[in-house]
């Protein structure tokens, strides 16, 4: 599919090459990492083989790596006290918002593209450079609770998060939250990419950690991201890689906003004119009900075996929304069209059989002849996989939410 998006202009490369950087203060309100860029330069990058120390073991997917050894999972203690509860609650939330949105790691052992890299050749002259006018970019720029999205889109408050190497500068991890009134809400996607050797010529390298589960016309269950972007896809010469204009946070944000999107099912190739009216709707509400339950799997997924520097954060992201995220399912279980409720706690009142509720969802399904599109196999879908939710979030620490636990 095309998808078109508007490149940000990258300052021009200067000619200096690697060196190192150094951490100074961290600004808590936007929970970034200020780098200090006035370290001293080197002559080339470090290979790839010396700047992996001790570790003879690369992994190549999530699947690999040992839930025991890289989860830090929270654990629900037993206490009768409210307070307690309501400390540990603000404990957690505490941590959400002191995780930075772009910081340094130094364990790249579960980097989908750690064996690759410049470990048999020396980096561009000018390529050093211009990953660090990247990693500046994204730290001033990344898409968070207090600043729009840089594309005009509705899910200005959703976020992305990335990790950076400095023994690896070709190597950048990204976690992004599904925007809110799409399939993908409140769900964790974790990208995995590679700045090549030919990069800014060429674009960046991405991989998707699917699980095996095709949730998205251009995400793979292999891990390919299709996008034009990308040049995994084709598509008008403004919608392609431009290399003095395109950057990695565009690769990011356009991942976010158009593939990640309310109607993924246009996504396709020529459905968008071969599927219109009421029969595309249908089709795509039914796209929908698919992605979601797909989503909901790659939840417990991500819980399981959370990439490497975000096990913290995912525990907590999903201690914290995991009330959001059963409210939604028992939504839908309800004939709430998937997508439509957004935070379904706070929507009327937090009961979706509420008048102002059914009121919004009555006048949507009028616009979708065909009736009711919650299939009885979706819902038995969903009803399972609320059963496991509770059970995987109560596991992770959350609590208040047995009443989600459908009868068996």
């Amino acid at each position: 599919m095309d998808l078109d998006v508007e490149g940000n202009a990258s300052g021009t490369p200067q000619t200096l090459i690697s060196k190192k950087l150094q951490h100074s203060a961290v600004d808590d309100s936007k929970g970034k990492t200020k780098i200090n860029y006035e370290g001293t330069w080197q002559d080339q990058v470090k290979d790839a083989s010396a700047s992996d120390p001790g570790n003879s073991t690369v992994v190549g997917s999530l699947d690999s790596v040992d839930p025991l050894k890289s989860t830090t999972s929270i654990i629900p203690t037993e206490s009768s006290s409210k307070e307690k509860e309501e400390e540990n609650g603000d404990a957690v939330m505490g941590d959400v918002l002191q995780f930075k949105q772009f910081d340094i790691g130094d364990d790249f052992s579960d980097h989908h593209y750690g064996r690759m890299g410049f470990s048999d050749e020396k980096a561009p002259k000018n390529w050093a450079k211009r990953i660090q006018d990247e990693w500046k970019m994204l730290e001033k720029n990344l898409p968070d609770d207090s600043s729009p999205l840089p594309l005009t889109d509705s899910s200005s408050a959703d976020t992305i998060f990335v990790r950076v190497y400095e023994v690896r500068m070709e190597l950048l991890r990204a976690v992004m939250i599904g925007p809110a009134g799409t399939p993908y809400h409140d769900g964790l996607f974790v990208f995995d990419c590679l700045f090549p050797a030919t990069y800014p010529s060429s674009p960046p390298m991405v991989y998707y950690y699917s699980g095996g589960l095709r949730l998205n016309p251009n995400l793979y269950d292999c891990g390919k991201v299709c996008l034009s972007l990308l040049g995994t896809w084709t598509g008008k010469p403004n919608e392609m890689w431009i290399p003095e204009k395109s950057t990695m946070l565009q690769v990011l944000v356009s991942i976010q906003a158009l593939i990640l999107n309310a109607k993924p099912f246009f996504n396709e190739p020529g459905y968008e004119k071969t599927y219109i009216g009421p029969e595309g709707e249908r089709r795509s509400l039914a796209y929908n009900e698919n992605a979601f339950i797909l989503s909901l799997k790659t939840m417990i997924y991500t819980l399981r075996r959370p990439p490497k520097h975000f096990e913290d954060f995912v525990a907590s992201h999903f201690r914290i929304r995991a009330r959001n995220i059963l409210a939604a399912c028992k939504a839908y279980m309800e004939g709430a069209p998937v997508g439509f409720v957004e935070g379904a706690e706070d929507n009327a009142g937090g009961d979706p059989k509420s008048i102002e509720f059914k009121s919004k969802v009555d006048k949507m399904m009028n616009m979708m002849p065909g009736g009711d599109p919650k299939s009885i196999e979706f819902k038995s879908k969903l009803g399972k996989m609320m059963n496991l939710l509770v059970t995987s979030f109560t596991k992770n620490g959350s609590t208040d939410i047995e009443q989600f636990r459908l009868p068996a």
